[in-house]
């Protein structure tokens, strides 16, 4: 039974469901709008790294933005939370973090909701899967990574350890270590650190031959001082049909800012 939340403006609503993949995790999604227009079809947001779908997506109006029934164009926004976050599970069992575990668990969720024709974007770790399950074989009709370089993609092992290495001074770390603003990330968002830890571990790089299996119109939005994931420019550049479109802010504060929504909304609807 979905959950009915109500939002600004308040003709929209979040439905609430999950569904049980195929290792028995319960994954839950948020979901706004309807498509009312033919050619509008529904995209699915994948969120950042210790965040949720409830943070990157709603909080600061980005998938009311995308869902808005603007001169009869609006979508169905359909949100996941990642395993290891937000509402969805969080198992301790390493059997349950095989690699690529999160593009599997976003093949699965397409599959139990029907979709056949569709639009994909992510946000930070969520850009990654993203691109990880078009190299697997998904073929969303347009791609939108947000908060991605191109050095990102390839540069997943040393990502991972900087978070791993976060989880593990948890308890330790001081003001001016490098990894004390992700400690205090991890703590605002109480973080399930056992799991997170070994999500960590089961994502894969994507290396640049990889990505000409990138062929779909391909949006890369990203903050005009974020580098966290290195260049955008250079990751637009390296795909067959991209374009980058910066937007104020850092990594962190890119998705509080109405302009990423908005890019995102404008390509979509092009």
């Amino acid at each position: 039974m979905r959950e009915l939340i109500g939002v600004t403006p308040p003709e929209l609503n979040i439905a609430i469901d999950h569904f049980i993949t195929s290792d028995g995790t319960r994954l839950v999604w948020r979901e706004m709008g309807q498509a009312n227009h033919e050619k509008a079809r529904p995209v699915i947001l994948l969120h950042g790294l210790f965040s949720n779908a409830e943070i990157n997506w709603i909080k600061y109006g980005h998938a009311a933005t995308i869902a808005a029934p603007i001169a009869g164009r609006g979508r169905r926004v359909i949100m996941p939370d990642f395993r290891a976050h937000g509402m969805s599970d969080a198992p301790h069992d390493p059997a349950c973090y095989p690699p690529d575990i999160l593009a599997r668990d976003v093949e699965e969720l397409v599959a139990h909701l029907g979709l056949a024709d569709f639009d994909l974007g992510g946000f930070s770790l969520g850009a990654r899967t993203a691109v990880r399950c078009v190299v697997r074989g998904m073929r969303p009709h347009r791609l939108i990574l947000g908060g991605m370089g191109l050095e990102g993609l390839a540069g997943m092992a040393e990502r991972g350890s900087f978070f791993r290495r976060a989880i593990a001074a948890y308890e330790t770390a001081k003001r001016g270590d490098d990894v004390w603003m992700a400690v205090q990330f991890i703590k605002t968002m109480k973080v399930d650190r056992v799991a997170a830890d070994l999500l960590l571990q089961s994502l894969v790089a994507t290396l640049p031959v990889d990505l000409a299996t990138i062929t779909m119109p391909t949006l890369v939005v990203c903050g005009s001082e974020d580098s966290d994931n290195g260049s955008a420019a250079a990751l637009a550049a390296a795909l067959s049909d991209a374009r980058h479109v910066a937007v104020p802010g850092t990594h962190m504060s890119s998705v509080t800012f109405a302009a990423m929504g908005e890019a995102m909304a404008a390509f979509l609807s092009a």
